[in-house]
């Protein structure tokens, strides 16, 4: 079975097959803040949509960050070092990237087990 939320009609929020959670790139809801708040902001609504699938961030799988500019990675990466589940930490990429929007600063895709799985 496949589970879909928040669907649209170019893509959904998120997608749940066979006990994997696929989410959709996040980005921050205030695009003016800086590289922090918008991490945060990111980092957030992850939690949220893995909370609303029954899974948290200990489950992580897979982590793609999308960064604007490169010179904003230590920043971002001490907001994920203090989120992340040490130990649980999931496969990682992270690469420089246009955004859709200019203010972005930063999206994140991540694939969870349910916790079911």
């Amino acid at each position: 079975m496949i589970q879909r939320f928040d669907t649209g009609p170019r893509m959904s929020e998120m997608v749940i097959h066979n006990g994997t959670i696929y989410l959709a790139g996040q980005i921050a809801d205030d695009a003016a803040a800086d590289i922090t708040g918008q991490t945060q902001q990111v980092l957030a609504a992850i939690d949220a949509l893995l909370a609303r699938a029954g899974s948290d961030k200990s489950r992580l799988l897979r982590a793609e960050i999308f960064l604007v500019d490169l010179g904003d990675f230590d920043a971002m990466n001490a907001v994920w070092q203090s989120w992340v589940v040490p130990g649980h930490t999931p496969a990682r990429a992270t690469v420089q990237a246009a955004l859709a929007n200019p203010q972005w600063k930063v999206e994140i895709v991540v694939t969870a087990a349910t916790g079911t799985a």
